[in-house]
């Protein structure tokens, strides 16, 4: 296996696991939009994936009663991203948080930590948590698809304050946006590799506690810039700074 695969532009499948073999095939609702929307013929180049960075780039030996056959060129296994980014967002209220995921996820993260901020709006209720979960992890995976992104972030169970404070001892930087900072994020000395996390508060904006609660945890206060954001696009604007210094470079 190689370690990177083309940028031919080909379009991005994800199925649970890539077989082995020289032939394989892409049914269910991927198979579905294989054929039903792409209206893929014989002979086009298309990626399959299993989410984890094994990509397959293989060439169409049939495509009928939404069902694909792939005849298998290449296989990939692509490395993990480094630095990691992590992502810890506030949640948003109605679609901005499937939203939110979707951004980030287009420009790199690799991993949303849903936050239960005391100014939100939006309460996952024990009811609710699942049907959350999983509208931010159907938009990571399509958002993947269309960046042919091999590795679909990974969104976790929603944390606490506390629980988000504990979980950055293991990062290598942590920033939270906030508007009031006096430090702007130019001025952060960004690690090259290791993780790095971004927390985004709610509409509501951080409480003081929470301000200081992270600082006592290691985190920065920053500003990306004199603009205040949407809760649903600051992590996004944050993400794509990060890539600038750091994997874009």
């Amino acid at each position: 296996m190689s370690e990177a695969p083309e940028a031919d532009g080909a379009p991005l499948f994800l199925v649970d696991e890539v077989p082995a073999g020289n032939v394989l095939t892409v049914d269910g609702a991927e198979g579905r939009h294989a054929v039903d929307v792409l209206r893929l013929g014989v002979g086009e180049r298309v990626r399959v994936s299993d989410g984890q960075g094994l990509v397959v780039i293989g060439s169409v030996l049939a495509a009928a009663d939404s069902a694909m056959q792939v005849q298998v060129l290449t296989r990939h296994d692509v490395p993990a991203p480094d630095p990691t980014f992590v992502l810890v967002q506030a949640l948003p209220k109605g679609d901005h948080g499937p939203l939110a995921v979707d951004l980030a996820t287009e420009l790199g993260v690799d991993r949303v930590v849903p936050w239960t901020a005391a100014r939100c709006v939006t309460r996952w209720r024990d009811d609710r948590v699942d049907k959350g979960l999983a509208k931010w992890r159907s938009a990571a995976r399509a958002a993947s698809k269309q960046a042919r992104r091999p590795r679909v972030p990974e969104v976790t169970e929603p944390m606490s304050t506390r629980q988000v404070c504990g979980m950055l001892a293991d990062v290598d930087l942590a920033l939270v946006l906030h508007e009031q900072a006096r430090q702007p994020f130019t001025k952060v000395d960004v690690p090259k590799s290791g993780t790095i996390a971004v927390i985004v508060g709610p509409e509501g904006g951080l409480t003081d506690g929470e301000v200081v609660a992270f600082r006592a945890a290691g985190a920065h206060s920053v500003r990306l810039g004199a603009e205040v954001l949407r809760t649903s696009t600051a992590g996004a604007a944050a993400l794509a700074a990060l890539s600038a210094r750091t994997r874009w470079a």
